[in-house]
């Protein structure tokens, strides 16, 4: 009895085997070399000198902020696409800005002076929240402020262009906020603000989730 048709079979089966290790071994080994640092996000600086909220829920506010964005990467070019800017107030959002796009050099430091969150809006805050707010309006520091920023992006490696895609959302969160009045700080001035660096997940990985 012949066993050289069964061990053919073997022998080709464990080749398969063995180059699909090999090929996915030099698949991370590559993700590895290439995969760029994540693009940093920081606000550097804010100024509010309007935030009343009304009776019937009407939040009228001015609300100013500079952030830097950071390409650390020494062969990654960066192309924004689209930039949404959108502030918020114990989760609620009232601020909306949409930025001119622009494109983004390799070991580039881009600056976002300033974002400006100017108008009224509507936004319902719950029991505690308003009065959260109410306590905050009486020390002249404002907490819970954020600002996200919702881009569409394509970016360069080398002489490799992505597609536009959606990176996941940067998150500034937890801003604490001093009101200003007549060019002064209401709250105490041993209380600034302080910069702050925003939260990004991997830059250059696409977001399936909901976008604003």
């Amino acid at each position: 009895m012949s066993f050289k048709p069964c061990y053919n079979v073997f022998c080709t089966y464990c080749t398969i085997y063995i180059l699909m290790i090999l090929f996915f071994l030099f698949f991370i080994i590559l993700s590895i070399i290439i995969s760029p640092s994540n693009i940093k996000f920081h606000i550097t600086d804010v100024s509010l000198t309007k935030f009343n909220l009304t009776s019937d829920n009407i939040l009228y506010y001015n609300f100013k902020v500079n952030i830097t964005i950071r390409n650390p990467n020494n062969n990654v070019i960066v192309y924004y696409r689209k930039i949404n800017a959108i502030a918020w107030y114990k989760d609620n959002d009232f601020g909306y800005v949409s930025l001119t796009p622009f494109d983004q050099g390799h070991k580039n430091t881009t600056f976002l002076n300033p974002i400006v969150f100017e108008g009224n809006s509507v936004i319902k805050l719950k029991r505690q929240q308003l009065d959260e707010y109410n306590d905050e309006t009486s020390l002249g520091i404002y907490n819970d402020l954020a600002v996200d920023l919702n881009l569409r992006i394509r970016f360069k490696f080398g002489r490799i262009k992505s597609s536009r895609f959606d990176p996941p959302i940067v998150q500034c969160r937890h801003l604490r906020v001093p009101l200003i009045s007549n060019g002064k700080d209401l709250a105490d001035s041993t209380h600034p603000f302080n910069g702050t660096k925003c939260k990004t997940y991997y830059f250059f990985a696409h977001d399936s989730g909901d976008r604003f």
